[in-house]
């Protein structure tokens, strides 16, 4: 029986994989997004939220840094993940360093090197544990000598975690669980075939450009907690940053969903699939995965605070020395929203600076998004090694000073 369900579920897949485009999954998605807000004004509210604070916290700084990191590779030839694939023992400390910058793109630079399998599982547990994702924009802003000190213990703390993870399992360790060794892929005369896109894509990603530019400047303002909607003016009633982000999002949505090639270049794919792409659409296709689970990830939680009616905030009335440990429990949790919350409770004076502590070290941001969707294990067995430092971190200064 159990062999005819294996037969009958392969079979299946072998007529879907005929039958169906190669990007019917991700419109499938897309599908189920628009149905969830359509059913009321209220999810559609929701949704329209989740999708405009995924683009304005994450994607618009994931942008930017994978800009910043491509042009440079291009105009000194330059591979940051061959070099670091040569630095071995430095790998941690550079994923350290990338990790402890505000924002999420910086550690979803390492992970997306460790899905092309050039940097090594000690790297990606030392890139998690020095991020603070998009809480640091925030901390830095009310109080930059918390915040500064944050990112130094992040990065010194991940640096040494990086090199007893690697000591301990090695630096194949998880590759081949994860299937991460992939073919390079066909070559024409010796040359990779350059992917030109049609005449409706270089419309797409040029207004993708002329959107993104705008949308670093709001998302700089929204991390700093201002009021965007202010500086529109007479428009400001109508949520104009609301509707920016959300359109400029389901733009990525519908982009990414309508990209039929798996092998165009996305975040974790072989080098033989960036080399035939420009800087442009590098960047325009690695971002639009990052936003899509993103989004995904996002507004999961916000549906699940929906429905149960308790916030993160109402997480953290318990017992004082658990505060910490709801604190870091909160990092868990993918994205930067949650992290968010927990790092204004703090600035408020609700919670203690040990919670803020244990939270920055657990915490992945927005990195664990594509972690998760190109190599799951990993992923999740980092998030569980960065939640011992963080205990050792949180209870130790909740122990000596508070």
């Amino acid at each position: 029986m159990t062999e005819l369900v294996f037969n009958t579920g392969r079979r299946a897949i072998a007529w879907a994989e005929l039958r169906l485009p190669t990007n019917a999954w991700r419109l499938f998605l897309l599908l189920v997004i628009a149905t969830i807000a359509s059913v009321s004004p209220e999810l559609r509210q929701i949704v329209l939220s989740a999708i405009a604070d995924a683009y304005l916290q994450v994607t618009v700084f994931v942008a930017a840094t994978l800009a910043l990191v491509y042009v440079f590779e291009s105009a000194f030839s330059f591979n940051l993940g061959r070099t670091m694939a040569r630095a071995r023992y430095f790998q941690a400390p550079i994923a350290s360093f990338l990790g402890a910058l505000p924002g999420c793109g910086g550690a979803i630079i390492v992970v997306t090197q460790y899905t092309k399998g050039l940097v090594s599982f000690g790297s990606v547990v030392a890139v998690l544990i020095a991020t603070m994702g998009d809480a640091a924009f925030l901390l830095i802003a009310r109080e930059p000598t918390t915040g500064l000190a944050m990112m130094a213990a992040g990065f010194t703390i991940g640096t040494v975690s990086g090199w007893l993870i690697d000591a301990i399992h090695g630096s194949d360790f998880m590759r081949a669980d994860e299937g991460l060794s992939r073919p390079i892929g066909p070559m024409k005369n010796g040359v990779l075939p350059r992917i030109e896109p049609s005449a409706i894509w270089r419309l797409a990603n040029s207004t993708w450009i002329y959107l993104a530019a705008p949308g670093v400047v709001l998302g700089l303002l929204f991390a700093l907690q201002i009021d965007t909607d202010y500086l529109f003016g007479p428009l400001s009633a109508m949520e104009p940053t609301l509707w920016f982000g959300a359109l400029a999002g389901i733009m990525c949505l519908v982009m990414w969903a309508s990209s039929k090639r798996d092998k165009e270049g996305y975040v974790g794919q072989h080098d033989y699939d960036a080399s035939a792409l420009s800087i442009s659409q590098r960047v325009i296709k690695d971002t639009n995965f990052v936003t899509t689970w993103v989004v995904v990830g996002f507004l999961t939680y916000e549906l699940a605070v929906h429905a149960t009616g308790s916030g993160i905030e109402n997480w953290l009335h318990v017992w004082a020395p658990l505060v910490p440990l709801v604190a870091i429990l909160v990092g868990f949790i993918p994205g930067c929203g949650p992290q968010i919350v927990i790092t204004t409770l703090y600035l408020s004076g609700a919670i203690p600076l040990s919670a803020q502590f244990g939270n920055a070290i657990a915490n992945d941001g927005d990195a664990l998004f594509p972690a998760l969707a190109l190599a799951p294990k990993a992923a999740i067995l980092a998030t569980l090694y960065s939640a011992i430092p963080a205990l050792i971190v949180a209870y130790g200064y909740f122990v000596l000073f508070e």
